[in-house]
């Protein structure tokens, strides 16, 4: 099984690639095998225009059976809690479109600049799709953005905007969208850092955030092994 594992930065996996060294046989720091997978690591750097470069240009390349995203995020949901680990099965890109005079927000959907059911979207959005692996965290839905919200103002703007969405981040739908069109199975799995409110890092707990996010994914490439 030929597995790719991306972040947009190397701290936020660094257990896990403390266990890959440990338990597989590596080349280059950056690929892990033994006779049933081969793990390749891609770290993309943060942000959406990073992470679809870099992925989609990795799976055109080296074929991949399941690529599984793995990041931090803020919670627009205030029942998870900070350090809570997550599956997102639904995300989208939230802030390509224009503001309008009165401060409201268009999407290039509601432009009709484009088709909110193209490829790969579903109503706008980019679905876990059905062949993809079990799901088995708590399931929620994100935005991905250009700039994390910071201000009471734009934090009720984009909750009122997108009220389904439960955690944002910089790299989710870019992601899936590079799987989506190289039609590769994906997972996105996150940590939560912090809640999205009036920016104030003393809130934060990244180190936890982290060490949750790392031990689900070293569980999940053990249950792969099994299978």
């Amino acid at each position: 099984m030929n597995i790719l594992l991306v972040s947009a930065t190397t701290f936020e996996i660094l257990p896990l690639l403390d266990y890959l060294k440990a338990n597989f046989k590596s080349k280059d720091g950056i690929r892990f095998f033994n006779k049933k997978v081969d793990i390749r690591v891609l770290v993309t750097g943060v942000g959406a225009v990073h992470t679809s470069f870099h992925t989609a240009t990795f799976l055109s390349k080296i074929p991949t059976d399941l690529a599984i995203n793995l990041g931090i995020a803020g919670a627009l949901d205030t029942t998870l809690n900070i350090g809570d680990t997550i599956q997102v099965t639904a995300d989208q890109m939230a802030d390509i479109g224009v503001e309008n005079a009165d401060g409201s927000f268009t999407t290039i959907f509601e432009m009709e600049l484009q088709a909110p059911d193209e490829k790969p979207y579903t109503n706008g959005k980019i679905m876990l799709s059905d062949e993809s692996p079990s799901q088995f965290l708590r399931q929620v839905e994100a935005i991905t953005v250009n700039k994390v919200h910071g201000t009471t103002e734009s934090i009720a703007q984009i909750k009122k905007k997108y009220p389904h969405a439960a955690v944002e981040s910089m790299e989710g739908a870019a992601f899936a969208f590079s799987c989506q069109m190289n039609q590769v199975n994906y997972l996105q799995i996150r940590s939560i850092s912090n809640y999205v409110e009036p920016r104030n890092k003393a809130n934060w707990n990244i180190p936890l955030a982290i060490e949750n996010l790392n031990s689900v994914a070293i569980d999940l490439i053990k249950t792969l092994l099994e299978d």
